[in-house]
């Protein structure tokens, strides 16, 4: 019997890097076919989805503990694209994107259509359909936006192939044009700093004549949904504005939200 899919990607991404791994090292390069001979060398079953094994170390699950315990204190590893089916374990400063526990929900009218809510899958669905249905892009940035593509497959020079959870296209009041990547995170899966870097690296390759302004979305209850805009500094990414919303029905926005809101800036 073949062992757990967890146990597996551990064990395939601990061969490559350990086979490499030199004290001292900070990046260690490796392509996808890899993988196969690890699984040959390991003598375990190869997973189908060979891109699985990336992506769900990059953003479902932290790296094996063996790789964590090679870490300097203040750094982690990650894994980066570096091409078309090349990668980097790349030791980069510690960047972790939460929630605050102590921001306002905002509260909005609930626009979610009932049958959206009955048919989406998966935590994924569910959020970019509240985050679209909602216009909530609209709302925080302050713009008007239109869902341009959602799962956006492209590949981006020097990173490789990456994937787009929706992306908008907008326009303000002064005309200016905006491109904006939404990365949408539900259950276990963490807002990711490396999805944010390649997310604005392609906007800058393929729309270099829009402003790109990169947004994060998360989960925090069902109907609590934390936006996060996001930017690169000093090889980091950073938060530039954390808005939290709470979609109601339109008769619980109290008489007394409403006078916050309109002296609020």
């Amino acid at each position: 019997m073949a062992p757990p899919v967890r146990n597996r990607y551990f064990a395939l991404v601990e061969k490559i890097f350990f086979d490499r791994y030199e004290n001292g090292d900070i990046e260690i390069a490796w392509e996808r076919a890899d993988l196969e001979q690890a699984a040959v060398d390991l003598d375990i079953v190869l997973p189908k989805n060979l891109g699985d094994v990336v992506y769900s170390i990059r953003y479902r699950t932290p790296m094996p503990q063996r790789i964590l315990d090679t870490q300097p204190e203040g750094s982690e590893w990650i894994i980066s694209g570096a091409g078309r089916a090349m990668y980097l374990f790349k030791l980069v400063p510690i960047n972790r994107i939460r929630p605050r526990e102590d921001m306002v929900a905002i509260k909005v009218p609930d626009a979610t259509p009932e049958v959206i809510r009955a048919y989406a899958l998966t935590d994924e669905q569910a959020l970019l359909a509240k985050v679209r249905y909602n216009r909530l892009i609209d709302i925080f940035l302050e713009l008007v936006a239109y869902s341009l593509q959602n799962h956006l497959r492209t590949t981006v020079q020097g990173v490789g192939q990456i994937e787009i959870d929706e992306i908008y296209v907008g326009v303000d009041k002064r005309g200016r044009q905006f491109i904006v990547p939404v990365q949408a995170k539900g259950g276990n899966d963490q807002l990711s700093v490396v999805q944010t870097e390649q997310d604005l690296k392609c906007c800058a390759e393929k729309y270099p004549s829009l402003v790109a302004r990169a947004i994060s979305a998360q989960f925090l209850e069902d109907d609590l949904i934390a936006l996060f805009e996001l930017t690169v500094e000093d090889e980091q990414v950073k938060i530039v504005e954390e808005k939290h919303y709470r979609l109601v029905p339109f008769q619980e926005i109290t008489s007394e939200d409403l006078d916050r809101y309109r002296s609020a800036r």
